[in-house]
C-alpha cells in the first residue's frame, strides 16, 4: 500500500509560479511510475504530467508542455511539480498518483493508476 499526500497548493496570480509536492509513504517508490492529473470545476480530470523511475521518461500534456517540469528525489519519496507562467485555465485541483511498476514510459490514464492522494487547490487569478 502506498499513501500520498499533496502540497504547495494556494491562491497565485496570472504568470505566477507554484511548486507542488507529492510525497509517497508505505513503501519505496524506486520501480513506480508517479504522475499528475488535475480537476477543474464542471470538467473530467485530466493528464497533466508523469515519470517513470525506472527511465525518469517524462510525459507532459500539451497544455502545459514548456510551462511545467517534473522532478523527483526517490531518496524523499517525491515528486515535485514546477508550475511556471500560470494561467487562469490551470485553475484546478492536482492529484498525484502512482502505480507499481518498472515501466520505459510513464501511463497517461487515470485508469492505468492504483494510488491517489486526496489533491491539492489551485487557484490561479487574472
Amino acid at each position: 500500500q502506498v499513501q500520498l499526500v499533496e502540497s504547495g497548493g494556494r491562491l497565485v496570480q496570472a504568470g505566477g509560479s507554484l511548486r507542488l509536492s507529492c510525497a509517497a509513504s508505505g513503501r519505496t517508490v524506486n520501480g513506480y511510475a508517479m504522475g499528475w492529473f488535475r480537476q477543474a470545476p464542471g470538467k473530467e480530470r485530466e493528464f497533466v504530467s508523469a515519470m517513470s523511475w525506472f527511465t525518469s521518461n517524462t510525459y507532459y500534456a500539451d497544455s502545459v508542455k514548456g510551462r511545467f517540469t517534473l522532478s523527483g528525489d526517490a531518496a524523499k519519496a517525491t515528486v515535485y511539480l514546477q508550475m511556471d507562467s500560470l494561467k487562469p485555465d490551470d485553475t484546478a485541483v492536482y492529484y498525484c498518483a502512482a502505480v507499481p511498476g518498472a515501466m520505459y514510459y510513464p501511463p497517461v490514464r487515470e485508469n492505468e493508476y492504483a494510488y491517489w492522494g486526496q489533491g491539492t487547490q489551485v487557484t490561479v487569478s487574472s
